[in-house]
């Protein structure tokens, strides 16, 4: 089985953007709704995620925090479209950043449409208590909360976010 352990940080400045490597547009849909996995019905989440010419369809397991259990599996280019325009009740999109520190990758997420405005930074890690560098532009995790999974910002987009949602995650209240 494959396990995912990965942790979740909202971004205290832009410093980060010196230190991208490389950098690659993602589009990405849920073949099973966040509703279906708010309400118990679902125990993963589904997904399928095109990025340039390589597509895959990704299942996770539905539980908060940073391990989860995980599966990739590739096809072909044509079939995700064809999901991602068919199949899934929203799209997100965003731009995927690599920053290497301390020979650590840190994937910094830029989203658009209705979650222009959010970036994240995920890292990736072998164990639950594997230690990793704290850059200074790495601000507040956010690991266990929902609303930061990918699935959810479909439902209950940025853009959507109340005051008093920002505020409880400790963000500034303007985009």
């Amino acid at each position: 089985m494959g396990i995912e352990i990965e942790r979740k940080f909202l971004l205290g400045d832009d410093s980060w953007r010196d230190g991208v490597t490389e950098s690659e547009r993602i589009a990405q849909g849920y073949l099973v709704s966040a509703q279906a996995l708010h309400d118990g019905t679902a125990r993963a989440s589904v997904r399928v995620r095109r990025t340039g010419e390589r597509a895959w369809l990704n299942i996770k397991s539905a539980q908060l925090g940073i391990e989860r259990a995980e599966f990739e599996y590739p096809v072909p280019i044509a079939d995700a479209e064809q999901m991602l325009a068919d199949l899934c009740d929203g799209v997100v999109e965003k731009i995927r950043h690599h920053v290497i520190v301390d020979g650590v990758l840190f994937e910094i997420d830029e989203f658009f449409g209705e979650n222009a405005g959010l970036v994240v930074a995920e890292v990736e890690l072998p164990t639950t208590d594997a230690s990793f560098p704290r850059p200074a532009w790495l601000g507040r995790e956010v690991s266990h909360l929902a609303r930061y999974y990918n699935v959810n910002l479909i439902a209950h987009p940025y853009a959507r976010w109340t005051s008093d949602e920002r505020q409880a995650a400790g963000e500034s209240t303007s985009c």
